[in-house]
């Protein structure tokens, strides 16, 4: 299972990379192949899985074809296999995709400042420890 949570966060990443490349947002990309922002936002992150047919959909939005979210999984696999494979086991708990979830359920603002909490968090930790 952690091999298909890879392969999705590596779509994901692909996926919201040529987005932002083309300057959509994600409301103008779910418009485009007709679903809420919503789902883009749990494409991108890995948290749902994107059918053939939607791939083939984002990747005529995106004027790109299939193959580029593709690009680079070879590599990206074994990364994740050396590295243990423990970010996908990650990414696969249900605390995490709630987590993930209820961040993008929050307005811009409140996300950055969420964001910027969690990180003084982190960096107080490295001085403590």
């Amino acid at each position: 299972m952690a091999m298909a949570t890879d392969i999705d966060l590596h779509l994901g990443r692909r996926l919201r990379r040529r987005r932002r490349l083309l300057g959509l947002t994600q409301q103008q990309l779910a418009t485009q192949v007709g679903i809420r922002f919503q789902q883009i936002q749990k494409y991108e992150c890995g948290a749902n899985r994107i059918s053939a047919a939607r791939l083939w959909q984002l990747s005529e939005a995106l004027e790109t074809p299939v193959s580029y979210f593709y690009d680079g999984l070879t590599e990206a696999l074994e990364r994740s296999e050396t590295a243990g494979g423990a970010g996908g086991e990650m990414f696969s708990r249900k605390e995490t995709l709630d987590l993930i979830q209820a961040y993008y359920q929050l307005g811009e603002r409140p996300r950055r400042r969420l964001l910027d909490l969690a990180k003084s968090l982190h960096s107080e930790g490295d001085a403590v420890a």
